[in-house]
């Protein structure tokens, strides 16, 4: 008889570390439509944020909390007081909570962020767990930057932190430093010489500097990790973080060598990563482990040969397992709304009548100017049907000349959900700079552009053209994003989508001024 293979957590840090990432952050809205996600997708803990960063996040934290069913929701703190107390009220309302408490303990941290000698960091870490042990059952401790830490010392803060009531245990590789053989060593080390670490849960959370964050996951839960610090599409700090969808893959693809599950419901991880794409305006590479629109295309001669054969002469995993499917040419003008149901949930997508019925009229829309759809088409409608939002300003018409000699112009006609609406012309360099600068004249608002991307979304020469915007305003960064077959229309929707974001930015520190000024002394 086989044994029963062990489980591994899936602890996922996408709201969180994942956020982090420049160019990265999240509405709370956007969150919630990641964290749902998070859910369906079968992670066992989402870290939904810092609650302690900004009023912004303890609320995204909360909205999480209340909202999103099934996972454990987790709040970081550091290793005091207020942290942790924010980190408890924030995850009050999930059904299941946990607080994560994280203290540095290498020497380079101590001496030059912390200026603290060893015992204040043992002291700090037990009283830190015991507090958040008082105000939550479910209590993670992190040393960070262990993998750079004295690892006598490494054990003695573990030590430190079981013994005060933490419930797992996370050993950070915070800069990306280990490699595989020493993370090993230093998970045997832990296991062998500190106390109580058999009645708690070993955590590993990795980042990707060198370029070995799963690598070094693996090599972890080998050694006896049995919790994994992820994100989807392996987004974080720097170089990033341990991919969920290429760690989940590594154990069920290899699953006779790991004899390790998860949870984790892997037709829904080309959706997920495709939608936290989308949100955060950060492509996925082509060549992207799992889910790049290359994991499972072949164009050798040798390897087509072979997969005709069958597919796993070059596979070692199929499509569909995460979500992905082989056909593309599906529907066309004549389709109707079950055919374009049933294409939708194929690609693995679940909408609600309204966002359907929306999606459906884009697609109509879409099909009078293509002869072909492909399912990057598709799954472009879909997500933009998701993350649709009600303006302030929509884009009635747009109209632009331009040609090889002299400047172009643009006229947009804007309304706004006030009842305004307002036309200006503008000239440009070309037809897409023109419609900005219009589109800053009719709104009021004017921004300093700092990156425009262009790619298509599709095939062939009527390809769909994806804009990313990103522009700053006071100090700020802002992203939008648009898809069509027009690509100076779809540089015009992102741009205006950015605008919507700083007067909806606008709107909400007026209302969060106008509550302080209302508020008896």
């Amino acid at each position: 008889m086989v044994a029963q293979p062990d489980r591994v957590m899936i602890f996922d840090t996408t709201l969180r570390d994942g956020e982090q990432s420049p160019g990265c952050s999240m509405t709370r809205p956007e969150k919630l439509r990641v964290a749902r996600a998070l859910a369906e997708l079968g992670v066992d803990v989402i870290e939904a944020g810092f609650p302690a960063a900004s009023k912004g996040d303890f609320d995204s934290v909360s909205a999480v909390a209340r909202e999103v069913h099934g996972p454990i929701i987790c709040g970081l703190a550091r290793c005091n007081a207020g942290d942790i107390e924010l980190a408890a009220k924030a995850v009050a309302a999930a059904e299941r909570r946990r607080v994560h408490v994280f203290l540095a303990t290498s020497a380079i941290h101590r001496q030059y962020k912390l200026n603290m000698a060893q015992d204040e960091i043992l002291r700090l870490a037990a009283e830190g767990v015991a507090r958040a042990r008082a105000l939550c059952e479910d209590v993670e401790f992190s040393p960070e930057d262990a993998s750079r830490t004295e690892i006598e010392f490494l054990a003695q803060v573990v030590e430190v932190a079981i013994a005060a009531g933490a419930t797992t245990v996370n050993i950070p590789d915070t800069v990306g430093y280990t490699v595989p053989d020493e993370f090993a060593e230093l998970f045997r080390y832990l296991r062998k010489n500190v106390r109580g670490i058999d009645n708690v849960r070993l955590s590993v959370h990795c980042h990707d500097d060198l370029g070995m964050a799963v690598a070094n996951s693996l090599t972890a839960v080998v050694a006896g990790a049995r919790q994994i610090e992820c994100t989807i599409n392996g987004i974080g700090e720097r170089a990033g973080n341990c991919s969920l969808e290429e760690v989940v893959m590594a154990l069920k693809t290899r699953a006779a060598f790991f004899n390790l599950a998860t949870n984790i419901n892997t037709q829904r991880l080309y959706p997920t990563s495709r939608l936290l794409s989308s949100i955060t305006g950060m492509p996925i590479a082509r060549n992207k482990a799992v889910v790049g629109e290359n994991a499972f295309a072949h164009e050798s001669g040798i390897h087509q040969h072979g997969m005709l054969k069958h597919h796993s002469t070059y596979e070692i995993m199929r499509p569909e397992d995460v979500g992905l499917q082989r056909s593309h040419l599906v529907l066309g003008k004549h389709s109707g709304r079950h055919a374009f149901r049933d294409r939708v949930q194929a690609l693995g997508f679940e909408l609600d009548e309204a966002d359907l019925n929306r999606a459906f009229e884009e697609f109509k829309a879409l099909a009078d100017k293509k002869k072909e759809l492909f399912d990057g088409d598709i799954e472009a409608i879909v997500l933009s049907a998701e993350g649709s939002a009600a303006g302030p300003w929509h884009l009635k018409s747009l109209a632009v000349e331009a040609g090889s000699a002299g400047p172009a112009r643009a006229t947009v006609q804007l309304e706004h959900s006030d009842g305004r609406s307002t036309e200006h012309s503008a000239s440009g360099d070309g037809p897409v700079d023109a419609a900005f600068k219009a589109i800053e004249a009719a709104s009021g608002i004017r921004v300093a552009l700092r990156k425009f991307e262009v790619h298509s979304v599709s095939e062939g020469e009527d390809a769909q053209g994806e804009a990313r915007i990103y522009v700053e305003y006071n100090q700020r960064t802002y992203r939008g994003a648009s898809v069509s077959t027009n690509i100076v229309e779809s540089a015009t929707r992102a741009f205006l989508e950015v605008i919507n974001r700083i007067e909806q930015a606008q709107a909400g520190a007026r209302s969060r001024e106008e509550r302080i000024a209302a508020t008896p002394a």
